[in-house]
């Protein structure tokens, strides 16, 4: 013997039984899902209530925009959709435009209108800028008036303190001005 029995790894009997037991699952599931598929579809389309032939794989190839014979049955019983069926391409182009034309209004009228809001916040935030900047104003001047008062009181206690250190005053060292 050329080969141990532990060289055979994947080779051996068993590794080899479980790939054919899982090579045929899978081709019996190919074979059998279609079958499968098609009697779950056949169901659905019985407890269909329309009385048509309105394959949908046919409909699938179908190039845009032709108008296919057999779905002329469909839904005849249904008066909304027999309108539309009965309605030409320029009917439904007109249609399509003047819903456009609607929804473009629409969205007009709102942008008009968020636009306006829009003014009247600026307009608003405008004045109390405004305002802002009267008062802001104001209460610079209310400050050099104040600095020139405070300028003046210096220079009055400048001169009293003059005039009393001229008539013998002398300065307490604990108290110091500025």
């Amino acid at each position: 013997m050329a080969y141990p029995p532990e060289h055979y790894g994947l080779c051996s009997n068993g590794a080899l039984k479980i790939v054919l037991a899982l090579v045929a699952t899978f081709l019996i599931g190919y074979v059998v899902r279609p079958q499968l598929h098609s009697r779950e579809s056949s169901s659905a389309q019985a407890s269909c209530p329309c009385d048509c032939d309105c394959s949908e794989e046919f409909a699938l190839f179908l190039p845009l925009g032709f108008i296919n014979s057999s779905y002329a049955d469909c839904s005849n019983d249904d008066p909304d959709i027999h309108e539309e069926m009965e309605k030409d391409i320029v009917a439904l182009l007109s249609e399509e435009i003047a819903l456009q034309r609607r929804v473009a209004n629409d969205s007009l009228e709102h942008t008009r209108a968020l636009v306006m809001d829009a003014r009247k916040a600026s307009l608003h935030y405008q004045k109390e800028a405004e305002k802002c900047n009267a008062q802001t104003e104001t209460c610079e001047e209310a400050r050099e008036r104040a600095e020139a008062g405070l300028v003046e009181e210096y220079k009055l206690t400048a001169e009293w303190e003059k005039r009393a250190r001229e008539l013998g005053w002398e300065e307490d060292s604990t108290r110091v001005y500025t």
